[in-house]
């Protein structure tokens, strides 16, 4: 059996397509507003004055107790349009973001189509497909939730954005201890 997986998720956010590629597209800060996810980023390459070409290294959890370390190179760059990124590490393959306006919210939509090749996901994919699958639907269903806590956050004035709830944490936080690069 394939270790090929493809998401697509849809959020639903009050906003901009320009605040959503502005979050979306700021790599660092993911530990910051999405912090259920990713525990660790760090940029390796800035790329291009548009970001393409950008390199980040990420250490991420899902639900499960297990993390990821993987890369993402930005492939394109689309502004309040969406984004690409080619993705190489625990797994590999390519994500693309799309952003569209509707109203006062943006529909976020995620293609993400990977390759398992952590030998854990590897080995199992037969076996807990349908878990691995669950794992991603709940950390990007905290993601949607973040980011809408995220996009508040950056319209109340500086004093102000203490009033909106930190975003949701990391479970199993006794196994968040960073491996070696």
């Amino acid at each position: 059996m394939s270790s090929d997986y493809h998401f697509v998720t849809r959020w639903r956010v009050e906003g901009t397509c320009e605040e959503v590629a502005r979050v979306l597209s700021d790599a660092a800060q993911l530990p910051r507003w999405w912090p259920s996810v990713y525990l660790d980023v760090r940029v390796l390459d800035e790329g291009g004055p548009d970001g393409v070409g950008r390199v980040v290294d990420l250490w991420t959890k899902g639900w499960l107790p297990y993390t990821l370390r993987w890369r993402f190179t930005t492939t394109e760059n689309r502004h309040a349009d969406g984004l690409a990124l080619r993705a190489e590490g625990d797994f590999a393959g390519t994500g693309r973001w799309t952003f569209v306006q509707d109203g006062d919210t943006v529909e976020a939509t995620y293609d993400w189509r990977i390759s398992a090749e952590k030998p854990l996901l590897r080995r199992l994919t037969w076996l807990l497909r349908p878990a691995f699958s669950a794992n991603h639907r709940w950390a990007m269903a905290r993601g949607e939730e973040s980011l809408a806590l995220e996009l508040r956050r950056r319209r109340l004035p500086a004093g102000q954005a203490i009033s909106v709830p930190a975003p949701p944490g990391p479970t199993f936080r006794r196994l968040l201890r960073r491996p070696a690069a």
